[in-house]
């Protein structure tokens, strides 16, 4: 009994301090997902459009949730959750929708998120079931997913001219 109110005490605490657990679902890659701890589960929102991804997140399955540190970024603990999703307007919904907008960071609607969350996302609470797994010992890295975004682009022509100039400038 004192070890299972441990291991709840340690899921509650570190998923509430981490702004990002790693979700992975049944058959699926493993998802870096960012959530509210809400009454007892985490909650998440998405697949919509400028919303994150949920691939294999459906209502009555599983999935294994890891939690890291944040400061360090380390894995702190994993575990097991029972998926639901909740009904858009509901009161469970609402409540829900209400903590996830107060942590939502740069939405592109603002105040008209939760209407656009109604009409297009899903909204789902990760209920821990009560088991802990053991932290694997390797360290699971997987190549990125394949996506359009891009961090490098050729520099320009004439950056190394403006810079040269600049130098020459000073002295």
């Amino acid at each position: 009994m004192t070890s299972e109110l441990l291991d709840q005490a340690l899921v509650e605490e570190a998923t509430k301090k981490s702004g990002l657990v790693w979700v992975r679902g049944p058959g699926g890659p493993a998802r870096a997902l960012w959530h509210v701890w809400h009454e007892g589960a985490a909650c998440v929102v998405g697949d919509g459009p400028g919303e994150q991804p949920l691939p294999g997140l459906a209502d009555g399955t599983t999935a294994q949730v890891t939690v890291r540190s944040k400061d360090k970024g380390g894995r702190l603990v994993s575990w097991s959750a029972k998926v639901v999703e909740l009904a858009s307007g509901t009161e469970a919904w609402e409540a829900t929708v209400a903590e996830l907008k107060g942590k939502r960071l740069n939405a592109p609607d603002g105040e008209a998120m939760t209407e656009r969350w109604a009409r297009t996302c899903r909204v789902l609470r990760l209920e821990p079931t009560g088991t802990t797994t053991p932290l694997p010992d390797d360290s699971l890295a997987e190549s990125p997913l394949p996506t359009p975004a891009t961090t490098r682009r050729p520099v320009p022509a004439g950056l190394p001219r403006l810079l040269l100039k600049k130098k020459k400038r000073r002295r």
